[in-house]
């Protein structure tokens, strides 16, 4: 046999036989996702929702489906950029096929993605929310008796480096060297050197970097917010609020990243309660639980006026509180909400909302590639983050009926499979199969006769369907 030289002068085809055509060996994961969604019928319904926003006339364009698809794509593979999204699908026959491409069609340029989203409006977005809420309430998914609220930060696409003033549009260097000129440090014809300016901005007074005179040029949305650490960075806030039953998420909302987590309970509950409406469940929040962050005596009183049972520990103080500037109303619902702060049921709520709300995060900020938005604008970010959080209720809907949530967690289930079929015994040998039915295409088992009276148990499979096809 003679050497293959990869660079080699060779005819080109003017046929090919559609045997030799390149065919994508599946994805179960991504099979069973297209299976679930074409059985909701979520390609009509996304089709009629956003028709409106299209012209009746011309070349026709992207299918909604195909672009939603794509970011949920971003989500299960953890990518945060479109550009990723599109050479992720364009490499990968599988993902092509769960996009419902053949072959000579073109993969949606990563350009395409941004005239679509800015195409269609935030309402458009809101309702296939509500409609893969929907889903999750037909699988018994929703209960939403107790629901669970907190917030995270999200890094904003824009570096404290750039920031300029309110009043001036200068930048840092040029404001620096302004207050020189003023206290007479530098001449007025003078140009400081770098170390000069480090050294008298680290030197002087009263020192601030807050947002009333500080904003981003790039993106006026995004706030300057305090980390942990104390550092300080460009960010925005996500707040979920979360079934603590099912861990499905019912509301997603992408706020300025110095609202208080104080101000904004009512309107997390509020906002889950109308996607619950908007999705046709007739659960009602009942109870509700937070961090100590979350306490102020106004949403307490607000969620009590409405029914709403809240479970948030009382800041720590040193004084004993006093009611004579508070209304009969709020002075109850404080004390009742310290009640049953103090409850058993309290304390299981609260671990369950810091487990299940921490893993949310994980999954979708962490995993997920939505922890750093690309984005700009309050708007385009909710309209990206609410698809990315759309996509875990998808996975949540799958875990319960296939036991796999994602593509990576579908491969582990695989190879663990077959650790146990290395160490099979012919007492686990009826649950297995059930096992290896719901997780692989191609098997067969026969049943022999094994000193008289085991039975054994003789597997024929393929490889596991759990690669991407690339």
């Amino acid at each position: 046999m003679a050497l293959g030289r990869r660079k080699s002068e060779v005819q080109g085809e003017l046929w090919v036989a559609t045997v030799d055509v390149a065919r994508s060996p599946g994805h179960v994961f991504y099979e069973r996702l297209n299976t679930l969604l074409s059985d909701a019928g979520f390609d009509e319904f996304v089709e009629e929702l956003c028709e409106p926003y299209y012209s009746k006339l011309g070349r026709r364009g992207i299918p909604p489906g195909t672009y939603i698809r794509m970011l949920f794509i971003g989500y299960f593979e953890g990518i945060d950029s479109q550009r990723g999204i599109a050479w992720r699908c364009q490499d990968s026959l599988s993902l092509r096929e769960f996009l419902g491409l053949k072959l000579t069609d073109c993969v949606p340029d990563h350009s395409s993605l941004t005239r679509i989203r800015d195409r269609l409006p935030v309402e458009v977005v809101q309702e296939v929310f509500a409609f893969v809420l929907q889903m999750a309430n037909e699988k018994k998914l929703v209960s939403a008796a107790h629901v669970g609220v907190d917030a995270t930060y999200l890094e904003a696409n824009a570096a404290m480096k750039s920031i300029v003033r309110r009043d001036s549009e200068d930048d840092w260097k040029t404001y620096v060297v302004k207050l020189m000129k003023e206290d007479g440090v530098i001449e007025e014809d003078e140009e400081p050197t770098d170390k000069q300016i480090r050294q008298f901005d680290k030197k002087r007074k009263g020192k601030t970097v807050s947002n009333k005179d500080w904003k981003s040029p790039v993106d006026d949305d995004a706030r300057i917010v305090k980390m942990k650490d104390r550092r300080t960075r460009l960010g925005y806030k996500a707040e979920h609020a979360v079934d603590l039953e099912s861990e499905i998420i019912l509301s997603a909302t992408i706020q300025e990243g110095t609202n208080p987590d104080s101000q904004t309970l009512l309107d997390a509950v509020a906002d889950a309660q109308a996607n619950l409406i908007r999705s046709g469940s007739e659960a009602a929040i009942q109870d509700v639980a937070a961090d100590t962050g979350y306490h102020a005596n106004d949403q307490i009183t607000e969620c009590d006026r409405f029914g709403i049972r809240t479970y948030i520990p009382e800041p720590d103080s040193p004084h004993q509180r006093k009611w004579t500037d508070k209304s009969e109303e709020t002075k109850q619902a404080v004390l009742n909400n310290r009640r049953r702060a103090k409850r058993a049921k309290s304390k299981r709520m609260q671990k369950q909302r810091s487990e299940k709300i921490e893993r949310s995060f994980a999954h979708i900020c962490e995993t997920g590639g939505a922890r750093r938005t690309w984005l700009r604008g309050i708007e385009k970010i909710s309209k990206r983050y609410s698809l990315v959080v759309a996509a875990h209720n998808l996975g949540i809907i799958l875990r319960s009926i296939f036991g796999s949530g994602k593509p990576r967690e579908a491969a582990a289930l695989g190879q663990g499979l077959f650790t146990q079929m290395l160490r099979i015994t012919p007492t686990t040998v009826q649950s297995l199969s059930r096992a290896i039915e719901s997780n692989f295409r191609h098997f067969k088992t026969s049943t022999t006769s094994l000193n008289g009276n085991q039975p054994k148990l003789r597997l024929l499979l393929r490889s596991p369907q759990c690669s991407t096809g690339c």
